[in-house]
């Protein structure tokens, strides 16, 4: 599909889906380090549930520079009701370990100075740091760079209305709406992200989608066969 005429369908869509920001809390200003941490720990988690453990963090620990020395198993117990919290907590641990000995430190903002691509590869040299993660980190902190956060909700609509392949990944769909929409701010994208992923909460779910009461009925190609 080419950009252009994916870029068109995009910007449709996300009018179409304008009243699923009802009831949706302003997204936090958190700086990049803060939001990657905070991406590192909601992967297959709920968002309350997450931002609590994240909440519990920051009153433990305190300073980033403390949770970059804790034992992993004490924050595990931290974070205990996130999904995969032993593996998230070495994760964390060992990325924020790695960050400590650069020489930008904790301080990620010099990150926009960079080609989105290479601050994006920068990112994923980290333990943990998947594409969901460094977009997000780029994307949803102060930062706010053009770039298109991709979770699990947002990957299944993409596929289910034709955007990319279904054999996409986070990368490779993340890649291509934000290839395709070369006008659009950072805000833009996250307005795209928060829609999206509450259109596949909603309506769009991996099992028992709710096709007939789907603002994007009438674009998607895959609604016939759940019906």
């Amino acid at each position: 599909m080419a950009f252009g005429f994916l870029g068109a369908d995009i910007a449709r869509w996300r009018a179409r889906l304008a009243g699923l920001r009802a009831g949706i809390a302003p997204w936090p200003a958190r700086r990049p380090v803060a939001q990657l941490i905070k991406s590192m720990i909601s992967g297959r988690t709920r968002d309350a549930v997450s931002q609590a453990a994240f909440e519990r963090l920051s009153a433990k620990f305190g300073s980033v520079a403390r949770l970059a020395e804790a034992q992993p198993a004490a924050v595990a117990q931290v974070i205990e009701d996130v999904t995969f919290a032993e593996d998230k907590a070495r994760y964390v641990v060992s990325a924020l370990s790695r960050l400590r000995r650069e020489p930008m430190g904790f301080r990620l903002d010099s990150l926009a100075d960079r080609p989105l691509d290479d601050a994006l590869a920068w990112l994923e040299r980290l333990d943990g740091v998947g594409r969901k993660v460094s977009a997000s980190t780029l994307n949803a902190s102060t930062l706010a760079l053009p770039v298109m956060i991709v979770d699990t909700h947002v990957l299944r609509v993409l596929r289910r209305l034709g955007a990319v392949p279904d054999h996409a990944d986070y990368r490779a769909a993340s890649e291509a709406v934000t290839a395709a929409l070369p006008a659009w701010s950072g805000p833009d994208f996250l307005d795209l992200h928060i829609v999206m992923k509450r259109l596949g909460q909603l309506y769009c779910r991996h099992e028992a989608p709710c096709c007939l009461a789907c603002p994007l009925r009438a674009d998607c190609p895959s609604g016939a066969s759940w019906h």
